[in-house]
């Protein structure tokens, strides 16, 4: 539309602006013209046929189609036409008739491949009217020189529209081919095709929403396959105490013949195996809760109380295992968090602690501060953590010895949630090996002022 736009106005805006121009040249030439021939008229005081004719037969030719001069009451005294000369009848064209009512007068048309211009004056004697001149031009080659220039124009707007036709239609092709690129890679992720990538070429603004849908992809692609391996590795973990659940009761269900003591057994490891089925569940909804944003509002915690808690707590699993558990801490460790929360994350930390050390192991727990953050260290002398599994070591799920962390009780689940949950708050959490052997986490809070909130 612009385009046609811009035809249009090429179209007519010159042909206007010369048709103008030879109206007011034509204007400057006949009225020159007129006032030649009332100047030859002026010395006369009063105008006849004879002396009219006369006065104008000295007038250089001048190549207007028609002259006419009248007296005073309009009637034709002198006309250079061949034929039917309209010598003594009266003149009454509106030129002739303003220029009777002593104004000069000018007029032009285009019409018909010529143009039409007319032109009076009056012829004055002491100031009074006495007749008038009448000019009259048939042009017949500027009108077409203005419809060469037409032609011209027309001629070039069709080359122009032409290309810019086949213009718009390459860059509409190309467009359009890859936004259609850009929705077959959309519809196909939307169907699940997480790996269909959209190939875009360019660097233009479609090129760029195609590179960004295919970092959205990407991301799906990770979180699906996350997703995809959660479920199978939660389904895995869920399945094994059910397994063994439903051995235990078909063994009793099945055995006629069994003493009392053997049925206690069972059903003992029917209940292990109901509390690990609830420790799964119950760390799959935090994770959840997690994964949906869902915390609670921040407060103002002193770390230090919680530690101690947690710490009376943990002593006792340390003692049936043999290991001792030691801690030391920094006063005025606050940070914005939940309660329930550091809690969580304490007891997770010290409890895999002591389920990788060995009786007569130790486990070090130090709360401090360093550089604006709180730091919390667990530190075990227990079997550490193979090199090769530490990048992977807060997955879900993921054991670095799956046999002996299902004997220990462990969901692996405990070190994902404590990671998650320290870095929804800002912080962070490492794991490394100890020079002499064992593991360190270590937990990085950002401090906060303020007491704590009840």
């Amino acid at each position: 539309m612009v385009i046609v736009g811009v035809l249009l106005l090429l179209n007519s805006y010159p042909l206007l602006v010369s048709e103008d121009l030879v109206f007011r040249s034509k204007a400057t030439t006949l009225q020159a013209s007129v006032s030649v021939m009332v100047n030859s008229l002026s010395g006369l005081d009063r105008l006849t046929e004879e002396n009219v004719t006369a006065a104008m037969s000295v007038v250089e030719e001048t190549g207007l189609s028609r002259i006419l001069v009248t007296d005073g009451a309009g009637r034709v005294l002198y006309d250079t036409r061949e034929t039917g000369a309209n010598v003594g009848d009266y003149a009454l064209y509106t030129e002739i008739v303003q220029a009777l009512m002593g104004a000069d007068a000018f007029s032009c048309t285009y019409k018909g491949a010529a143009f039409r211009s007319r032109a009076s004056s009056p012829v004055l004697y002491q100031n009074q009217i006495i007749g008038a001149v009448y000019a009259y031009e048939y042009d017949t080659e500027q009108a077409a020189l203005l419809a060469d220039l037409q032609s011209n124009l027309l001629r070039l707007s069709g080359v122009v529209l032409v290309v810019v036709l086949m213009l718009s239609l390459i860059l509409s092709k190309a467009l359009t081919r890859k936004i259609g690129l850009l929705l077959t890679a959309i519809r196909q992720v939307r169907e699940g095709a997480y790996s269909h990538r959209a190939e875009i070429r360019g660097r233009d603004e479609i090129a760029q929403i195609g590179h960004e849908f295919n970092s959205l992809a990407d991301r799906l692609q990770i979180t699906e396959n996350t997703r995809r391996r959660f479920v199978s590795d939660a389904s895995h973990e869920l399945k094994t105490p059910l397994a063994a659940i439903r051995l235990l009761s078909d063994s009793i269900l099945q055995t006629d013949s069994i003493d009392l003591e053997t049925p206690r057994e069972f059903v003992s490891d029917i209940g292990r195996e109901a509390e690990r089925l609830s420790r799964i569940t119950e760390d799959l909804l935090r994770l959840t809760r997690l994964d949906s944003g869902i915390l609670e509002p921040g407060t103002a915690v002193d770390v230090l109380p919680v530690l101690e808690q947690a710490m009376r707590m943990m002593s006792l699993v340390a003692q049936e295992k043999g290991v001792d558990l030691t801690y030391s801490a920094a006063e005025g460790c606050t940070v914005l968090a939940a309660k329930d929360e550091i809690h969580q994350v304490i007891y997770n930390l010290t409890d895999n602690a002591i389920k990788y050390t060995a009786a007569g192991g130790a486990v070090q727990v130090t709360l401090s501060r360093e550089a604006g953050q709180v730091v919390l260290s667990v530190a075990d002398n227990g079997v550490g953590i193979p090199e090769a599994d530490l990048p992977r070591i807060f997955e879900r799920f993921y054991r670095v010895d799956k046999a002996r962390s299902r004997e220990a009780g462990g969901t692996g689940l405990g070190l994902s949630i404590v990671s998650d949950t320290v870095k929804r708050r800002g912080g962070s959490v490492e794991a490394a090996n100890r020079p002499g052997g064992g593991a360190l986490f270590t937990v990085r809070w950002p401090q906060t002022e303020g007491e704590e909130a009840g």
